[in-house]
């Protein structure tokens, strides 16, 4: 599975890269778009309401990373308990600016996290690696079409951060990502759901080789209130955790989108994580926080 892996990357790699740049290249064209007060946008915001329009209209999950497509900034903050009394904050949480440059693709410049490692007694400051991504949306139905939605990603970690923090390598991270909704615009139910392989260049015996399977349980249950249940599975093919299995359930709660100024909205959530579900877990219990402002 391993050597598949690697001589997959590649080529999902190139695949992602040039359905984006011909997706790219095709939206030269001048377009223009109603937004929902009644004001028309053109050029760029033209196609990011096209875009989103061909799509699910749900709210991306705190973990869960969205096949749908966005257009927003990001700042997520975790803080997660560890054994021997060790706290570890994330401020950042590797989230950043989200862009539509081009109909059916998505670019992510992620933001470092800055992390802070207590213990009884001591404390390590430091910036993670920093991270890019890039989705390619290959079908999508909005909720009067279908309600479903199956995106590509590729995503590259870049070895810039401090020690301990940083991986050493380069990462490449190939990702399927699907979802399936019911209910309408208003009111419903759906789930999001992705899978993925983080393989370094190099040092794999090192680094480690985590398969990651995330899957998220959402409902909008009124205009801005969209609760969750979130299980994030990870295996570990290799590394110094090989053979490793690790279940983190996600309770949460997002309220959004507020509307702020123009096509501006705000949205926020919290979510308390569990990881007794497996006798193995990297942390005890953790907090996550999301701030964000869609445009």
């Amino acid at each position: 599975m391993l050597t598949v892996a690697r001589s997959l990357t590649p080529t999902l790699g190139l695949a992602l890269f040039s359905c984006a740049f011909s997706a790219f290249a095709e939206s030269g064209a001048e377009t223009s778009s109603q937004n929902s007060d009644g004001s028309n946008d053109s050029g760029w915001f033209a196609v990011v309401n096209k875009t989103q329009e061909e799509q699910p209209h749900w709210m991306t999950p705190l973990v869960t990373i969205t096949p749908r497509l966005e257009e927003e900034y990001r700042y997520d903050q975790t803080r997660q308990y560890k054994a021997g009394n060790t706290t570890l904050t994330n401020y950042g949480g590797g989230k950043g600016l989200e862009l539509i440059p081009s109909e059916n693709v998505e670019t992510i410049i992620g933001q470092p996290g800055y992390l802070v490692q207590q213990t009884p007694t001591t404390t390590t400051r430091g910036w993670a690696d920093e991270t890019f991504l890039v989705k390619y949306r290959f079908r999508s139905a909005n909720e009067e079409h279908g309600n479903y939605i199956v995106t590509g990603f590729l995503g590259l970690s870049t070895p810039t951060g401090n020690h301990p923090f940083t991986a050493g390598q380069t990462i490449v991270t190939p990702t399927l990502s699907v979802g399936k909704g019911w209910g309408s615009r208003e009111q419903g139910m759906d789930i999001q759901s992705t899978l993925s392989a983080s393989i370094p260049d190099a040092n794999q015996n090192v680094v480690g080789l985590p398969v990651v399977w995330n899957t998220s349980l959402q409902a909008h249950v009124s205009n801005l209130l969209w609760p969750e249940i979130e299980a994030s599975y990870t295996h570990w093919k290799s590394g110094p955790l090989a053979g490793k299995n690790q279940l983190i359930m996600t309770y949460g709660v997002i309220l959004g989108r507020i509307p702020l100024e123009g096509r501006t909205k705000l949205i926020l959530g919290v979510g308390y994580q569990d990881a007794a579900a497996t006798a193995f877990s990297t942390y005890n219990r953790g907090w996550v926080t999301t701030a964000r402002v869609a445009f």
